[in-house]
C-alpha cells in the first residue's frame, strides 16, 4: 500500500509516478471511504447522465490526478513536508462538486443531509474552508485532510467546466 497506493512529492520524485493516479482509488478508513463514495453516488449518477459516462470518466480522473499533484506541490511548498502522504477520491469528488455547482448553480443541496443550500454557494463554502484548512495546517495544525488535493480538484473542475464544457 505504500509504495503503490500513497501519493507524495517523495514517491513522486522517486519514479511512482503512477501513485498520482492509484491513491484516487485508495482509503485507509471506512469513514473515509464511506463519505466520498457517498457523495460521489449523490452526485456522480447526475454528471454522468449530464456528461456521458466517458467525459464524467475524464472529468473524475483528471480530478483526481490534479488533486493529487497539487497535495504533492502543497505539501512539499507550503507545508514543507514532501514525504508527507495522501490517499482518497477526494480531489476527484471536489471536481465533480465544482462541475455540478457551476451546471446548477440554484439547485439544492442538502449539508450533512439536512442544511438544503444552493449548490454554487455550497460549493464556494467547501472550498473556502479548505483554503482555511490549507493555512491551519501550515501554521502547524496536524489534522489528517488533504485541503490541498481537494483545492486542485476543484480548480480542474473549474477548467473542465471552463474550458470543455462552456467552451470559452
Amino acid at each position: 500500500m505504500v509504495n503503490n497506493f500513497l501519493v507524495s512529492s517523495s514517491s513522486v520524485a522517486e519514479g511512482r509516478v503512477w501513485t498520482l493516479l492509484t491513491s484516487v482509488f485508495s482509503h485507509n478508513l471506512p469513514f473515509h471511504l464511506v463519505i466520498n463514495m457517498l457523495v460521489l453516488y449523490s452526485f456522480g449518477r447526475v454528471m454522468e447522465a449530464v456528461l456521458t459516462p466517458k467525459r464524467f470518466l475524464i472529468l473524475y480522473l483528471t480530478a483526481g490526478i490534479a488533486g493529487s499533484v497539487s497535495h504533492c506541490l502543497t505539501s512539499s511548498l507550503f507545508l514543507g513536508d514532501a514525504q508527507l502522504p495522501a490517499l482518497g477520491a477526494s480531489g476527484a469528488i471536489s471536481g465533480l462538486l465544482v462541475v455540478f455547482s457551476l451546471m446548477f448553480p440554484k439547485q439544492l443541496i442538502y449539508i450533512f443531509g439536512l442544511i438544503p443550500i444552493p449548490a454554487l454557494i455550497g460549493t464556494a463554502i467547501f472550498v473556502g474552508l479548505d483554503i482555511v484548512g490549507l493555512f491551519t495546517q501550515a501554521a502547524g495544525s496536524t489534522v489528517p485532510i488533504g485541503h490541498g488535493a481537494h483545492l486542485g480538484g476543484a480548480f480542474m473542475g473549474f477548467i473542465y467546466y471552463r474550458y470543455f464544457l462552456k467552451l470559452g
